[in-house]
């Protein structure tokens, strides 16, 4: 099979389209340092997490409250948390919330608290910790004298 030439003046002169091989490069640069953008945000977001929680028991007390134990390991044992804790009723609604205290430690920190609920509760979870201890949670040094 042989290759047809087009007609001369027909579909106007070709062009190279080729890019210049600077806007390659810097095309390539710009995605480059993009993908690397985006991988440290989403390392420094999702990576590794600064304090690690586990439920290790929870007891339905009565229809208002549940009580609930568990673990807290952290990157910087010498800092204070907050944890906060949460019962869920049957039909999946949080029945009841409270935020922990987690004092400094030297390792892991085991933890034991009573939720008040608004409902029967079926389940107690950590819901989540940080090293944002709000003023009212932190304990307050007595005075002395």
């Amino acid at each position: 099979m042989t290759e047809q030439a087009l007609p001369p003046g027909r579909y106007g002169r070709s062009r190279d389209r080729r890019m210049p091989r600077w806007a390659q490069v810097s095309l390539f640069a710009f995605f480059l340092s993009l993908g690397v953008a985006v991988t440290v945000i989403g390392f420094l977001n999702l990576g590794t997490q600064p304090i690690t929680t586990e439920r290790t028991a929870f007891t339905v007390v009565d229809d208002h409250s549940v009580k609930i134990n568990f673990q807290v390991t952290r990157d910087e044992p010498s800092r204070p948390a907050v944890c906060v804790v949460r019962a869920r009723s049957e039909d999946g609604d949080e029945a009841g919330r409270k935020e922990v205290y987690v004092a400094p430690a030297r390792d892991l920190s085991l933890e034991t608290t009573v939720i008040r609920t608004s409902k029967r509760p079926v389940t107690g979870e950590v819901f989540g910790c940080s090293y944002q201890v709000p003023e009212y949670l932190a304990p307050t040094p007595r005075p002395s004298g």
